[in-house]
């Protein structure tokens, strides 16, 4: 829901709405609704996983958006879910490929209202990182160990196992003997939070452990570095103590797995950010009694405020005597914390966090155990007050085995928690005397034990002691503890103490000073205050005296605050310099000593002090600034003048000591490199006292101080410029009277580093800083930018550009080339016509200025064609666009001006309009890819810059005039790519130009045939590059249109002389366009491969026939070539490569390089593609083929008298002579494919061709493979010529059928005498006619014999080249169509049938089928039986009757043949059954036996012409119903010549299954092709088919004979 404010403009009468909704909110909403048509794509698209996840980031999006709606949220709350809802939306747009939304502060970002420079850093920002604080929740679910009969505590802690060593405190959980917790409102509360967790602490292992306190021999220990726990049991108490290293060490002899029903469930989550933040994020989880564990010592980052006073004590080791006893002791540890005046301190011992303190703590015992160890750590909190004065007392007890109640003290110990020096104790391990006491011992007065040393540290200091002691120290008994204070209040060092209390000790103050350094700087930190104020007031108290030392004593703590870890404390110094501070008279003193130092940099060797000063000037000039302020303050601006003077003079000596020539003294550059970096630092204290023109002033000076690039090194020379960079990002230069002086100065020394391309990458980001901070700069300023940088930055720009290319691709080179770019793109972008006409007069020379022009429209076909801005960054492309389109309008009025005519200059020229073509073209121009908001948007903002640069591009060629020849027809190319621009109004502009440059080469030359070679190299050109682009077709569909009808090119070609030759052109590249767009759609990857090659050899043709382009016909050749080997059809790749091995001649020409042949003489070539040729033809088993091109090479070869080449290629001929005559092939199946519909491709579109099927290939897996080329295609069921309705339908019909390859090897001589395995290439190879067959009844059907009346259409198919060939495909050339009558199809037939057995029975007598009768079973049974039962038989009837035979006289010598061939047939039968005979399996001699008697029958009948009616109706049922199976006329469309006879077998059946079911189904041939059709399809799937077939006659011939 949006709510609008309306705003009246009533001066200017408009309305501005303004909404008064969050902009987050506003662009929430329109951005959800963007991705939920998206983000049903997805679903479509089956994007499953990206679809689940959007939903939820929507969902996501809907609730932050809402709790925004609502506006009861916090500052921090919302500005939290803020960066909730930013972070998804970017998220979001990135998977989604939307364009990126630059951002600052979470709202999005205009780009009118900041610099190019700002916009780019929003992508590639490079603010440093914060060091971000960790925390590691646990939260314990279960913990079960079935050996545990009693309490349990279970303690975790993080431990370093590097380091061997615990890093954090401990988190205690009690447990009862169920493992449940101890107090039950614990129950599903037993959570800690470790906290204060740096990145190297991540690295850690997690390690829990396990005690029982009164079954020490019980424990466990979890390692968990994958959250996933493994317990181990202790194997001896003894080790306990070192548990975790034998765990880490692997030490399986010290640890053992427990046994089963145990187990430790826990849950971890990392959490990141300050504490305060994820107690407000995670407040459910700070409710359940969170116990928070701190880490042991200081965090890495100490923050101000943090009070903290935690001692960490462990217990180590003890070393203790028998005592008389014959077993060692049970020794249990009793601790106490005890106050000065012998009072127990209450609850000061804590074992662990989770759980209340303790006032004693009791260690676990070890049994019989004199040496035990411990290593048990406990935390004392005790209060501050309370520290000076407390101390720690020890009590030693044996425990009985016997009476497990029984205790016995037998000694103590105790420390001190504070030495008389007010210093703690150190963190160390403390070696502690143990004394004997026993049970009656008293410990009231505590004093009597408290004046005895408590270690031998303690007895030295005090060696007279008194021989009657209270207790006696056993000698041979120590106790170890060490500590660690963790502490903000109390201190370890006895010098910060002495400093602090300098007063008692004045006559140490100078030795107390030295040794500064020397203090932690953990402990300077916690003092920070009380040590400033102590030096403040040495300073005060003698300033001649303590001076230097406390100027260094403050230089060491300044620099101390410039440490990471103490970084934090900064501001608790810049609050005590502005409330606590009160040194009036310090800036005496800290100038003096200041300028002292470095008026002594030229001469002293050693600068180490020197640097550490120069490295805190930034604090240095605080206190000064500070303590004149309160001496003004105080003296009413008394003794100002001074003040200056001794500024100015401190400014005299930084100058001094950045003149200084450093090249020859090391520790000089590190002077100078301290001052300078802290140099910027001192500009806001400098503008308290000073005026922004005073401080400028000396800036400049000190600036200009510095020596030329050339004159330093390069590590000053980096130095120099970040000081220069800090400078520019400084408050002073935001001010316009200080930035005019500044400017000149900064411009200065960036143009002199960019003029010698040195520290690229430093000065970027300077430059990036000054077009940031100058927005709207005045003209002035603008002024001196364009004078100082643009030349430089162009030249930049072309090095970087250079050397990226030349370079391995480094991220480095596209954030400085971007920047860069962003920088001229803002000094572009404030030009205005002034500041062009200006930069363009001041040339000196044309030269001069060629060399800009050609530089910045260089730069801006760089910015073009390089990725610098991402895909995404729309925003930033559209704006650079925007930039160089009108820089582009201002510089095109001088090109024209300096460079037309006579001074006419190609190369500006040149470089122009490449700059023109390459803009229209740019990928992020074309609004037509884009949404219609995005593209309302554009629109909106900027218009149609295509449009812009495209009227510019037509005006500058008609300012051309008589130089327009000079650009024909190179320039032909690139304005047809500007014309592919899917943009009318482009279109139309570009038109006049295309016309006046065929008018120009009309006039030049008299033709087009420039042009014409250069646009169709230009557009094949485009179709290569363009393969993955989706909008191919619509952008040649437009070329269509500019070369197509009305309006177009050919209006204005209308109005020409050269209308005719004008015509011709546009014509044969209207073509071209065609049949490009056709080879772009096959060529797409998920096409198949036949689709490919018919694109390619459509085109191929075309550049061959009508073009005459030979390079481009040859490189189709191989293209195609490329595709055949892909498929591995090797026969058609060796025909491909014979196109282009025909154009070349034995002859010794050189030939260059082209496409993968080198530079090689013409015959090397041929030589070498004739031995590929050979190679495919090899594999394609088309041995014939290759022995005429054996025989070529052969004669090349006995030309030349190489003899070992000859041996080799007549080896090679031999060989595939031996491959024809032993090699079994298979002849594949012929198929004729009709493609009608307006939808197919132009190369296919209402033609017909014949395809040579694959290996085993049958009619339906053919139809199947090609339905699925053509998914949309709807197969025609009859073999009819369609009509014109199909031809010119928007739809894809598809015609398929078998044919038959008519072959040409009847004309050979002696054909008899050739082996059937030669003859059978020849009738299926090097064919160019098929032929198919179609019945139907001529006149009215004969109703007793339907032979008589049943004529064949034969339609024979000539094909425009012969199979095999380039491709599997050879279109249809025509067509021719004659009728066969009944008694010539008879003869045909029989003819075929008797063909069929001799191949057959041929195979067999040669032993090539090893075994398998049932092919020629099947064959035998077909002819035999057919002709028993009716088939020869009928044709007898119908053709050998005195009536036919009177009637018909004419086919007196066609009837006697058909006699004859029937007799052959016979014979053939005969010769069949004697090879059966041999051959048949014994469980097959019934079949034989049934073969033998019918063969005799059908023998007898043939002398019988005669036959009545009533025997041809006396056949059993059964016969009549098998008489589909058994009539002899075989459809020559479907019989095949395979080397599969039971295919053969199969065809013919189907053709007798249709004739006989036409003849039953009446005077309909129609139905009879479509039944044909049909049959063809299913039974020609193989020998599954025959194969049933056979056995079901095979079953009722045995019953017939049984």
């Amino acid at each position: 829901h949006f709510i609008f404010e309306l705003c009246v403009c009533v001066l200017v009468l408009c309305e501005t709405v303004v909404p008064l909704e969050d902009p987050i909110i506003t662009e929430t909403t329109s951005t959800l609704q963007e991705w939920g048509v998206l983000w049903k794509q997805l679903y479509v698209k089956h994007k499953v996983d990206l679809f689940h996840k959007l939903r939820h980031v929507m969902n996501e999006l809907i609730d932050l958006r809402r709790q925004l709606i609502q506006g009861h949220l916090a500052q921090d709350q919302t500005r939290e879910i803020k960066r909730h809802i930013t972070v998804r939306l970017d998220w979001g747009n990135e998977h989604l490929g939307l364009d990126l939304v630059p951002r600052k502060e979470f709202e999005m970002v205009e780009p009118d209202h900041i610099s190019v420079s700002e916009l780019y850093k929003m992508r590639h920002g490079d603010g440093c990182r914060v060091p971000v604080s960790h925390h590691l929740f646990i939260n314990l679910k279960s913990f079960t160990y079935n050996s545990i009969s009693e309490d349990a505590d279970v303690f975790f802690s993080l431990y370093d196992t590097r380091e061997a060593k615990q890093i954090s405190e401990k988190f205690m959980v009690k447990l009862n003997k169920n493992g449940g917790p101890k107090n039950p409102e614990k129950v599903d509360r037993l959570c800690a939070l470790f906290t204060d967790l740096s990145s190297k602490d991540l690295k850690r292992d997690i390690v829990v452990s396990k005690k029982n306190p009164s079954k020490s021999t019980n424990g466990c220990v979890a390692n968990i570095p994958t959250h996933l726990p493994f317990l181990s049991r202790c194997n001896n108490e003894n080790e306990w103590y070192q548990i975790h290293e034998n765990i880490i060490r692997k030490s399986n002899t010290k640890y053992s797995a427990p046994s089963t029903n145990y187990g430790l469930i826990i849950s971890l989550q990392l959490l990141r950010g300050e504490l305060e933040q994820i107690r407000r994020e995670n407040q459910a989880v700070f409710n359940r009694a969170l116990a928070l564990t701190r880490k042991l010592g200081f965090p890495d980052v100490i923050l101000p405020g943090d009070t903290r006073n935690d001692l960490y004590l462990t217990l180590e080791r003890g070393e203790f005597e028998r005592g008389g006893k014959s077993v060692q002791k049970n020794i249990e540890v009793t601790l106490y914390v005890l106050y000065a005046d012998g009072d127990t301190l209450k609850e000061c011992i804590c074992l662990g966090s989770g759980e209340p303190s303790n006032s004693e703590y009791r260690s676990f015992v070890l049994y019989h155990n004199n040496s035990p160890r411990w290593s048990e750590m406990v935390k004392l909190p005790i209060p501050i007050d309370r520290f000076r004065g407390s101390h720690l007392r020890f009590e030693f007890r044996h425990c009985s085995t016997k009476d497990k109640g029984e205790k016995k003290l037998f000694g103590f110990a105790f420390t001190p928690l504070m030495r008389e020096d007010g210093t703690t104790l150190s963190d160390e391990s403390h070696e502690l005397y143990v004394y004997k006491c026993d049970e009656n011992a008293t410990f009231s007065n505590q004093g009597l034990y408290l004046s005895l040393p408590c270690c031998k540290e303690d007895f030295n200091s005090c060696p007279n002691l008194p021989a009657n002691l209270p207790f006696q120290r056993s000698p041979k008994e120590a106790f170890w503890v060490s500590t660690i204070l963790c502490s903000t209040k109390l201190t370890q060092n006895v010098d910060l103490l002495a400093l602090l209390n300098w007063k008692a000790h004045p006559d140490r103050v100078l030795d107390i000073l030295g040794r500064l350094r020397q203090i932690s700087g953990e402990e300077i930190v916690k003092f920070l205050r009380d040590v400033l104020d102590t030096l403040f007031c040495l300073l005060d108290d003698n300033t001649d005296k303590y001076g230097p030392l406390v100027f260094q004593s403050l230089v060491f703590i300044i620099n101390l605050l410039r440490d990471s870890r103490f970084y934090h404390f900064r501001p608790v110094m810049d609050s005590y310099i502005q409330n606590h501070f009160a040194g009036a008279l310090a800036y005496k003193e800290l100038i003096r000593c200041l300028k002292w130092y470095m008026d002594r940099s030229a001469e002293v060797v050693r600068q180490d002090h020197i640097q550490e000063a120069m490295r805190a000037l930034e604090y240095l000039f605080k206190f000064i600034v500070q303590s004149r302020i309160l001496y003004s303050r105080a003296t009413c601006g008394m003794e100002e003048e001074q003040f200056r003077a001794s500024i100015q003079e401190l400014f005299q000596s930084i100058r001094f000591v950045l003149s200084l020539d450093s090249r020859s003294s090391e520790n000089l550059v590190f002077t100078q490199a301290a001052l300078l970096n802290s140099f910027p630092d001192i500009f806001d204290e400098l503008l308290q006292m000073f005026t922004v023109q005073e401080v400028a002033e000396y800036v400049r000076g000190t600036l200009g101080s510095m020596p030329s690039t050339v004159d330093i090194g390069q590590s000053m020379d980096v130095v120099k410029l970040q000081s220069i960079a800090r400078t520019v990002e400084s408050r002073l230069f935001f001010f316009p009277e200080s930035r005019s002086i500044l400017l000149p100065v900064v411009l200065h020394h960036i143009h002199l580093h960019l003029r010698q391309q040195r520290e690229l990458l430093i000065c970027s980001g300077i430059l990036s800083s000054i077009f940031s901070i100058i927005k709207t700069s005045s003209m002035e300023e603008v002024e001196m930018m364009v004078e100082s940088l643009l030349d430089v930055l162009l030249q930049t720009l072309l090095f970087v550009s250079n050397l990226r290319s030349i370079t391995f691709p480094n991220p480095s080179f596209s954030f400085v080339q971007g920047e860069y770019v962003s920088c001229l793109l803002s000094l572009l972008r404030q030009m205005t016509e002034i500041h062009f006409h200006h930069l363009l007069n001041n040339f000196h020379s044309k030269e001069e200025l060629k060399e800009f022009l050609l530089k910045i429209f260089c730069v801006f076909r760089n910015l073009m064609k390089l990725t610098i801005f991402p895909r995404d960054w729309s925003v930033m492309r559209l704006l650079t666009s925007h930039i160089i389109v009108v820089t582009t309008q201002f510089l095109s009025p001088a090109l024209h001006k300096n460079f037309s005519e006579v001074d006419f200059d190609f190369k500006v020229w040149n470089s122009f309009f490449s700059l023109t073509v390459l803009y229209i073209n740019q990928p992020s121009l074309q609004l037509e890819a884009i949404g219609p908001a995005k593209k309302k948007k554009v629109l909106d903002k900027h218009g149609d810059m295509r449009v812009m640069m495209a009227y510019e591009l037509f005006s500058m060629w008609q300012k051309l005039g008589d130089n327009k020849p000079h650009f024909i027809p190179g320039m032909m190319g690139p304005f047809l790519g500007v014309t592919l621009v899917p943009q009318t109004e482009v279109r139309n502009i570009m038109i006049p130009i295309f016309h006046d440059m065929m008018d120009w080469e009309q006039r030049k030359n008299g033709n087009f045939k420039q042009v014409e070679a250069e646009l169709m190299d230009k557009l094949d050109s485009m179709v290569s590059d363009g393969k993955g682009d989706d909008n191919h077709r619509e952008l040649f569909s437009l070329l269509t249109q500019l070369f197509g009808p009305y309006p177009s090119l050919l209006e204005k070609i209308e109005q020409e002389t050269w209308r005719e030759t004008g015509i011709s052109f546009v014509t044969s590249v209207t073509r071209l366009v065609e049949r490009l767009l056709d080879y772009r759609d096959c060529m797409k990857g998920d096409e198949m491969e036949s689709k490919k090659v018919g694109g390619s050899v459509n085109l191929m043709n075309f550049y061959k026939s009508e073009v005459n382009k030979e390079d481009m016909y040859i490189r189709y050749i191989h293209k195609l070539c490329d595709l055949h080997l892909q498929a591995e059809d090797f026969t058609e790749a060796a025909f491909t490569l014979l196109l282009y091995w025909e154009l070349l001649q034995w002859e010794d020409r050189p030939l260059r390089d082209f496409l993968h042949y080198p530079c090689q003489s013409e015959w090397q070539r041929k030589e070498n593609l004739s031995r590929k040729i050979l190679h495919y033809f090899n594999k394609g088993k088309c041995w014939e083929y290759g022995i005429s091109l054996c025989r070529e090479l052969a004669f090349q070869y006995e030309t030349l008298y190489d003899y070992q080449s000859l041996s080799w290629i007549r080896k090679m001929e031999a060989a595939y002579y031996d491959n024809i005559i032993e090699q079994q092939r298979i002849e594949p199946e012929f198929f004729r494919m009709g493609f009608y519909g307006r939808k197919f491709p132009f190369f296919l579109r209402n033609k017909e061709f014949v395809c040579r099927g694959y290996d085993y290939e049958r009619l339906e897996d053919f139809q199947q493979r090609m339905l699925g080329e053509f998914p949309q295609a709807i197969a025609m069921q009859h073999p009819n010529q369609p009509d014109d309705t199909i031809l010119q339908s928007d739809a894809q019909y598809l015609q398929i059928y078998a044919v038959t390859p008519v072959s040409d090897i009847s004309d050979v001589p002696q054909l008899e005498r050739v082996p059937e395995r030669i003859k059978s290439f020849y009738r299926i190879n090097n064919v160019s006619r098929f032929h198919y067959d179609r019945p139907f009844h001529k006149g009215p059907k004969d109703r007793e014999n339907e032979f008589r009346s049943l004529w064949i259409e034969r339609t024979t198919l000539i094909l425009s080249r012969p199979l095999p060939g380039i491709s599997r495909w050879a279109e249809v050339e025509r067509r021719e169509v004659v009728e066969v009558s009944p008694l010539e199809n008879a003869i045909y037939v029989v003819e075929n049938k008797t063909q069929e057995l001799r191949t057959l029975i041929s195979q067999y007598q040669h032993r090539q089928h090893h075994g398998n009768i049932n092919p020629l079973s099947m064959c035998l049974n077909g002819v035999i039986d057919a002709a028993v039962n009716g088939g020869i038989a009928r044709y007898q009837e119908a053709f050998f009757d005195k009536d036919y035979i009177s009637s018909h006289p004419e086919d007196t010598e066609r009837i006697t043949h058909l006699k004859d061939l029937m007799q052959e047939q016979v014979h053939i039968l005969g010769v069949g059954l004697a090879v059966h005979e041999k051959l048949v399996h014994p469980e097959m001699r019934p079949l034989h036996k049934k073969l033998v008697d019918q063969f005799h029958l059908m023998r007898t009948g043939l002398h019988h012409y005669k036959y009545s009616r009533c025997e041809g109706s006396t056949k059993n049922e059964f016969t009549a119903h098998l008489s589909v199976f058994r009539s002899p006329l075989n459809l020559q469309g479907s019989i095949r010549h395979s080397s599969s006879s039971l295919s053969s077998h199969t065809s013919s059946e189907a053709g007798n299954l249709v004739i006989m079911t036409d003849g039953l189904m009446g005077e309909h041939p129609e139905e009879a092709l479509h039944m044909q059709v049909k049959l063809q399809m299913t039974t020609h799937a193989g020998m599954d088919v025959v194969g049933k077939m056979y056995e079901f006659v095979f079953h009722v011939i045995k019953c017939n004979s049984h």
